[in-house]
């Protein structure tokens, strides 16, 4: 009796200490975490929605495409991820750890790889069919096939590609150096990301003062100024010049970028179907603090140059340089600026920086 009584008092006892043990290890929680880029132009994607379904557990993705779900019990789940414009995607996570998932590719719709490509060669045999068995047959009998979905071909970046850089801050000349950036023209903004943990932050163009960088493909060092620190006829400018004759009278570019729409015609069948992000550069010179268009014409180009218009006019003309080249540009302005004391060719310059 006694032995049953001490049976019973220990099963009375473990029960609780199961149960206790039980739910430590249900309540234990973990992280998922991951990157959403854009799966043609390999782009981080902010503000995607990611959420666990069936659960209130969600996050939206931030600073260079990145998202964590803390404090999730380990289980099984589906992650979905939906954004504007692009295919949902569904994945299913096993949780029984922290995870990190690394870069997750969402498809636009129309893009390759999201229906479109089978839907082209639906339509291909669909009309291949058609002329086959009427012979006869013109252009208006195929209408009503769905035409493929148009995209925007290009982008907003200087240089889509991570370039190395050092930038300057207004703010107490604080000098960043050792980060890679990207600079959106259209916004105005840069994608700084940190050299360790590769993480991604934004910085608006009116916080930089100047930056060079070590262009990703041809590896040589590049120099960009803000343009608020110049004026074009008497207004500040935003956005940046790169610099590429220093002196008395500086050469600048800048690149622009211009969308343009799509010149499609549905019944003709002719233009171009997508809309497209092109890049100009548009040239510069630096008088004081204001920045002016190069001319195009010939005679207004040596007119930039005041006294010695004529001499630089007889300099081009002895060497062959084509003014509508950029690279003539180059020569006549690196020519001007060599005859006063002091010059350097700002590549010079850079190197010695970066040396």
């Amino acid at each position: 009796m006694n032995h049953l009584k001490s049976l019973i008092f220990l099963r009375v006892l473990f029960i609780p200490i199961l149960t206790f043990l039980s739910f430590a290890v249900a309540a234990q929680t973990f992280q998922i975490k991951g990157r959403v880029v854009d799966s043609e132009s390999k782009e981080y994607l902010d503000g995607v929605s990611v959420t666990l379904r069936g659960t209130a557990f969600g996050e939206v993705s931030s600073s260079g495409g990145n998202f964590a779900i803390e404090k999730v019990l380990g289980d099984k789940y589906n992650l979905i991820l939906s954004f504007p414009g692009y295919n949902k995607l569904e994945k299913v996570v096993r949780l029984s750890e922290d995870i990190d998932l690394g870069d997750l590719y969402l498809v636009k719709f129309g893009a390759e790889g999201s229906g479109a490509a089978l839907q082209k060669t639906i339509r291909a045999n669909n009309i291949t069919n058609l002329f086959n068995d009427r012979p006869n047959m013109i252009g208006n009998t195929v209408y009503g096939i769905a035409p493929e979905a148009k995209k925007v071909e290009g982008n907003n970046y200087l240089d889509q590609k991570w370039n190395t850089a050092s930038l300057l801050l207004y703010r107490d000349q604080e000098l960043l150096e050792g980060f890679r950036v990207r600079y959106n023209i259209i916004s105005n903004m840069f994608e700084i990301m940190e050299p360790e943990n590769n993480l991604v932050s934004v910085m608006p163009g009116l916080r930089i003062q100047n930056f060079v960088w070590v262009d990703s493909t041809y590896k040589v060092p590049r120099y960009f100024v803000n343009g608020m620190d110049f004026k074009d006829e008497g207004s500040p400018i935003a956005g940046f010049f790169e610099v590429l004759v220093d002196g008395e009278l500086p050469l600048m570019r800048r690149t622009m970028a211009v969308f343009k729409e799509s010149n499609y015609n549905t019944a003709l069948m002719v233009g171009n179907r997508n809309d497209q992000i092109i890049k100009r550069n548009v040239y510069y010179f630096l008088e004081g603090k204001n920045v002016i268009q190069m001319p195009t014409s010939r005679k207004k180009i040596f007119a930039v140059f005041g006294d010695q218009a004529e001499d630089m006019s007889d300099y081009a003309e002895k060497n062959g340089i084509d003014l509508k080249d950029p690279s003539g540009l180059f020569q006549l302005f690196t020519h001007y600026n060599s005859q006063f004391p002091g010059f350097r060719p700002i590549m010079s310059q850079l190197l010695d920086e970066t040396d």
